[in-house]
């Protein structure tokens, strides 16, 4: 069986998902609705909101890796 294209070459691209309630998951993940982040709207360089700039880094990679995960994208086992 050929590999199964998910796109119509159109002009105006592709995308997953039609709304943030469509659930979508790559490699045989469970299906997800989009993921929202309070962490994430924040600036990196805003201290108003975090305690510091570094914890602010932590918080919006854990969320990145956080999402990544329960997209399929990466796995944390080997």
């Amino acid at each position: 069986m050929g590999v199964q294209e998910l796109t119509d070459k159109g002009p105006d691209g592709s995308r997953l998902g039609q709304s943030a309630a469509d659930k979508v998951a790559l490699y045989g993940a469970t299906p997800i609705v989009q993921r929202s982040s309070t962490v994430l709207a924040s600036s990196l360089l805003s201290a108003s909101s975090y305690v510091s700039v570094a914890s602010n880094t932590a918080a919006i990679l854990l969320e990145l890796s956080n999402a990544l995960v329960a997209l399929g994208a990466i796995r944390t086992t080997a």
